[in-house]
């Protein structure tokens, strides 16, 4: 049976869990969750430690899979895919923002956005048209020939999401990607992901500790020891920390 992607959902979640052992207990990070997210929304997860955030981050950006349950984006159950097709899918349809940039310190912004594409069939023609207009995306077009210490943070993460946009994904996931800047260069970069999603179409999930991050998400979601919480529950739950 052919897979129709939802033209209103990115991404669909039904019961799923995730378990793994840690010695001879098991551990459930992630128990029965559902959750629907529409394409080009920007979504933030939040909870204490331990809540399962960034396991169900890693599900979603299929770098790892779930125990039991569906997650199907653009109508694709990346449950049931293969690591190599995970693989192959992950290149070519997500994005992933890292909390501390992962650039590469010898290489120059250019270089380090040019790095998805060297894996690809793209001309070199191509791939510089690519980096270009990711570059310009993020305001950095004139620190191209910049390396990652004569940046400022904030730079380094927006070179960061430059990287992550220069293949065109459908999907950017977050991992705390203000997390590491100082409250300017975080509005900054807050801003940057609201125009990616209203402006360009991506759809984006956000991890963060931060209640003025998630304030900048069109939605925010709360999760408790790995199931989804209502507003009302979490906002108790603020109070009394």
């Amino acid at each position: 049976m052919s897979e129709t992607p939802s033209t209103k959902n990115l991404i669909e979640i039904r019961d799923l869990s995730k378990s793994y052992l840690k010695g001879k207990t098991t551990i459930t990070p992630l128990e029965g969750l559902s959750l629907d997210v529409p394409t080009g929304e920007f979504l933030a997860l939040m909870g204490p430690s331990g809540s399962g955030k960034t396991t169900l981050l890693n599900l979603v950006a299929g770098i790892d899979s779930p125990t039991t349950g569906s997650l199907r984006i653009s109508g694709r159950d990346v449950a049931q895919m293969s690591r190599g097709e995970l693989t192959k899918w992950r290149s070519e349809h997500v994005g992933y923002i890292f909390q501390l940039y992962h650039l590469i310190p010898i290489l120059t912004a250019y270089e380090n956005v040019e790095l998805p594409l060297l894996l690809t069939k793209l001309s070199r023609r191509e791939r510089k048209q690519r980096i270009e207009t990711a570059l310009d995306l993020v305001g950095l077009s004139d620190r191209a020939g910049h390396r990652p210490t004569e940046l400022s943070g904030g730079q380094e993460q927006r070179v960061a999401i430059a990287r992550a946009i220069v293949h065109n994904p459908e999907l950017l996931v977050a991992d705390e990607p203000t997390g590491d800047l100082d409250r300017e260069s975080a509005d900054s970069i807050l801003q940057l992901l609201q125009s990616l999603t209203k402006e360009h179409g991506k759809t984006v999930v956000m991890v963060t500790h931060d209640p003025k991050a998630a304030n900048a998400a069109d939605r925010t979601l709360h999760l408790e020891k790995g199931k989804l919480i209502t507003p009302a529950k979490a906002r108790e739950e603020a109070v009394a920390l």
